[in-house]
This record gives C-alpha cells, structure tokens and sequence, in this order.
C-alpha cells in the first residue's frame, strides 16, 4: 500500500482553467483587492468551509520556520489581524522575531493569495473587545489550555475547563493577559490564479513607502 500511494502521490495533478487574471479586474490596492476575493471566497460557501483560513508562517530561534493554519480576524488599510495565546510557540516566535508570511488557498476558486510583512502586537483594548465576542466555551478554553505546552492526558485538560467553567459560572470571562491579537503589516502581497499547463497568472505587489507597485511575475 505505500508503494501504491507513493506511486499516486507523483502522478496526482489536477487542471486548472476556471479563470484568469487580468490587472485591469483586480484594485490598485492589494487590501482591497484581498478584500473582494475574501468576499467572493464566502460566496463559494459551502465550497470553501472556512475562507478566512490561513497558514502563518514564523521563524524560531534557528532561522527555522514553523506552520499552521490561524483564522483571519480582520482586515482593513492596516492589515490581517488574527488572535492567538502570546505564550504559545507561534507567539512566542512573532514577538522575538516580528515577521510574518501568510497564504489563503481557495480550492474551488483555483486561487491562492501570498502576504508578506511585519508583525506587531495589537493593543489592549481590540484584544479585549474581540475577545469579548466570542463564544463562552471559547473564551473558558483560553483560560483552560497553556496552549503548545505538554499535558499529562486529555483528562487533564478536561479537567482543567471544568475548574474554569465553576471559576466562572457567576463572574464575566476577562481576557487572559497572555492572549491576544497580531497585526500583519503586509510589505508584499501576491495573488494567484491557476490556469492551464501550469501557466499560472500570478501578480505581485510590493509597498515602497506609502505606495504600492505592482508586477506580473512568471508562473
């Protein structure tokens, strides 16, 4: 069975040719170009399950990168702002190291967006405020899990959001103090549309000051 799957791995492709991309269909501006490609992500729905789904990628100590999958939280002439434990590996990584890429991947669109930048940490008041807006079992859980550190057993962390849950069963849930949101400052945004032979469109913005330029790049 592994020769097989191996064997299927190196002959798997998929055609593309659903669309193209032209620079006269997509803004100026790369927000707001990421914007309107969210917006037609979420009308793919249930196509594409979670459209604010994205990889985030970190350097460790090493110079080594580290992945995975974060939800987008928010976007505006700022950035991509996303919510995450600061004490976590990835937190950890972002606020020594304050760079950041990150990549949608549209399937049912044949689209991937590309966002490099800097990192920051966003104040006290958004964290709060955002925090506050979600759901009960959510907000126990960031109490409940020192998230990237070992655990015993899972009865432990269940455990640990029953304490929680009687810790809180009369009292407001305040954020904890080590989670948090980040800001993306994106420096280069790249946009991707599969198309046929592999000869894919792929455009490529990159901020120089206050201003954005913009090229086409080879596939």
């Amino acid at each position: 069975m592994g020769k097989e799957t191996v064997k299927e791995i190196a002959s798997s492709r998929t055609s593309y040719g659903r669309d193209e991309l032209r620079e006269s269909e997509l803004a100026d501006d790369p927000i707001v170009a990421l914007q309107r490609w969210l917006d037609e992500a979420y009308a793919a729905h249930p196509q594409i399950p979670e459209p604010n789904a994205m990889a985030l990628a970190s350097v460790g100590e090493e110079g080594r990168p580290s992945l995975r999958i974060v939800l987008l939280r928010g976007l505006d002439q700022r950035g991509l702002r996303f919510f995450t434990s600061y004490d976590s590996r990835k937190g950890r990584e972002l606020l020594a190291r304050p760079f950041a890429a990150a990549t949608f991947w549209w399937a049912a669109l044949e689209r991937q967006a590309r966002i490099e930048g800097e990192v920051r940490r966003i104040d006290e008041h958004e964290s709060d405020l955002y925090f506050a807006s979600r759901p009960r079992g959510h907000r126990l859980a960031a109490w409940a899990s020192e998230q990237s550190e070992p655990v015993e057993s899972r009865a432990v962390l269940d455990e640990r959001m029953a304490h929680f849950e009687e810790r809180f069963a009369e009292e407001e849930i305040e954020r904890p103090h080590s989670w948090g949101g980040f800001l993306i400052v994106p420096r280069s945004m790249e946009f991707w549309q599969g198309r046929t032979n592999r000869m894919h469109d792929r455009l490529l913005y990159q901020r120089e000051r206050d201003a954005w330029t913009r090229v086409r790049l080879q596939p």
